[in-house]
C-alpha cells in the first residue's frame, strides 16, 4: 500500500486529488495538510511514503518546504504546478531540488471534461515516485569533483573533426535536472545538441532559458527551420516534434505537429528516427525517464552506425528509457551521468576513420 499525504491551500483541489487516489488499489491517501506547517506535524505521525505538493502556497511557499524537506526527510515528492511562468519556473526549481515529477493542476473546467485523464496521469506518477529511493540521487557537485578529477574533466576539448557531428538527447521524468548536469559540463565549442525532454508546452521555453543562464552553450527553444550551430542546443517545444534534416550539406530544425508516439510530443523516437540517414556522424543518449520512448529509434540508430549512450541505472532517477534500451542492447555505452560529458567529447574529438574503427570495437 502506497501511503500518500496531500499538501494544498485549496481545499477543492485536495478533495479532486483524494478522490482520484481513493479509487485505486494499492494507493492510501492518509492525510491532508493545508500548508506546509501542518504537512511537517503529519508527515512525522503519519510517515507517508509520497506527497504530493503544492508549489504555491501561503505561510511557507512549497520550494522553501522542500528545501527543508530533502534536507531533514527525503522523501519521493510530485509537484502541482500551475501551467503559468510563474509556476513553470517555480517546478523546474523544484525539480533541481529533488522532487520526482510534476502534474499540471486542472482547472475546474478541466476537471469536468477530463477527470478520468487527470487520475490515470496522476496514479502514474504517484507509483512511480513510490519506487524511488531519494536518498539515492544525492549526486555531487559536478564542477566541484571536475576539479579535482583530470578523468572527467571537459577543460581540453578541441574542437570537432568532422562536419555536422550531432548529439542528440532525450529525457522524461528526472530529465531536467539530468540535462542541467550534463550541458553544464560542456565548453562553448561543443558539438551542436537537439534535445527531446518530454515536458509541457508552458515548460519548455523557460527550461531552455534556465539553461541558457547556466551553460556556457547557448540554449534555446527550437524553432521550425533554424540552421543547427555549433555550441548551441536546441530544445524541443512542449507541444511539436523535433525532427532534424540534411539540406545542401547542413543540418535544419523541423518542427512537426503530429499525433503523439509513445504517448508524447514531443517524442524522443521522433527525433532519433530523424537521424538515421546520416546516424554515422550522431551520438545519442538516453537519459532518466519513465517508459520506452526512444529504446527501439536508438537500436535503429546503433544499428546504423551512431554512438549510443545510456544512463546507468544507479544514477537515474527511473531507469524505464535507458533500461529498455539495454534489454535491447541498443547501446553502445551504459555510463554514470557525470561521466557522458567526457564521452561525448572524447567520441567528438575522432576524426571519421577514427570514429569508424571505434564502433568496430563494439
Amino acid at each position: 500500500m502506497i501511503k500518500v499525504l496531500v499538501v494544498d491551500d485549496s481545499a477543492v483541489i485536495r478533495s479532486i486529488v483524494k478522490e482520484s487516489l481513493s479509487q485505486t488499489a494499492g494507493i492510501e491517501v492518509v492525510g491532508e495538510a493545508e500548508d506546509p506547517f501542518v504537512a511537517r506535524d503529519l508527515i512525522k505521525q503519519l510517515n507517508p511514503d509520497v506527497l504530493t505538493l503544492d508549489v504555491e502556497m501561503p505561510k511557507m511557499d512549497g520550494i522553501t518546504f522542500l528545501k527543508n524537506l530533502m534536507r531533514l526527510r527525503p522523501m519521493p515528492v510530485v509537484m502541482l504546478s500551475t501551467l503559468t511562468t510563474k509556476g513553470a519556473d517555480i517546478t523546474l526549481q523544484a525539480l533541481e531540488l529533488g522532487a520526482v515529477d510534476f502534474i499540471a493542476k486542472p482547472s475546474v473546467q478541466e476537471l469536468l471534461a477530463t477527470q478520468a485523464s487527470f487520475q490515470d496521469v496522476l496514479v502514474e506518477k504517484i507509483q512511480e515516485a513510490f519506487s524511488v529511493d531519494q536518498r539515492n540521487f544525492k549526486l555531487v557537485d559536478l564542477v566541484a569533483k571536475n576539479k579535482n578529477d583530470p578523468t572527467l574533466s571537459t577543460s581540453s576539448f578541441k574542437g570537432i573533426k568532422r562536419a555536422n557531428h550531432l548529439i542528440a538527447i532525450g529525457a522524461s521524468t528526472g530529465g531536467t535536472d539530468a540535462i542541467k548536469r550534463v550541458l553544464t559540463q560542456l565548453p562553448k565549442n561543443s558539438p551542436p545538441i537537439v534535445i527531446a525532454q518530454h515536458i509541457p508546452k508552458a515548460f519548455s521555453l523557460r527550461f531552455a532559458e534556465r539553461l541558457n543562464n547556466n551553460c556556457s552553450l547557448e540554449v534555446k527553444e527550437a524553432n521550425h527551420g533554424q540552421k543547427i550551430k555549433e555550441g548551441h542546443v536546441y530544445i524541443a517545444p512542449g507541444d511539436k516534434h523535433l525532427e532534424i534534416v540534411s539540406k545542401n550539406g547542413a543540418l535544419f530544425t523541423t518542427l512537426t505537429d503530429g499525433p503523439e508516439v509513445n504517448r508524447h510530443k514531443p517524442s524522443v523516437d521522433v527525433l532519433f528516427d530523424s537521424l538515421i540517414n546520416f546516424a554515422d556522424n550522431v551520438q545519442a543518449v538516453l537519459l532518466t525517464g519513465m517508459g520506452q520512448d526512444g529504446a527501439q529509434s536508438m537500436l535503429r540508430l546503433k544499428e546504423h552506425g551512431a554512438n549510443t549512450i545510456i544512463q546507468d541505472k544507479y544514477s537515474s532517477l527511473i531507469w524505464g528509457m535507458p533500461g529498455r534500451a539495454f534489454d535491447l542492447r541498443a547501446h553502445t555505452v551504459e555510463a554514470p551521468l557525470d561521466m557522458i560529458p567526457n564521452i561525448l567529447l572524447n567520441y567528438a574529438q575522432l576524426s571519421k576513420s577514427e570514429m569508424k574503427e571505434k564502433l568496430n570495437e563494439h
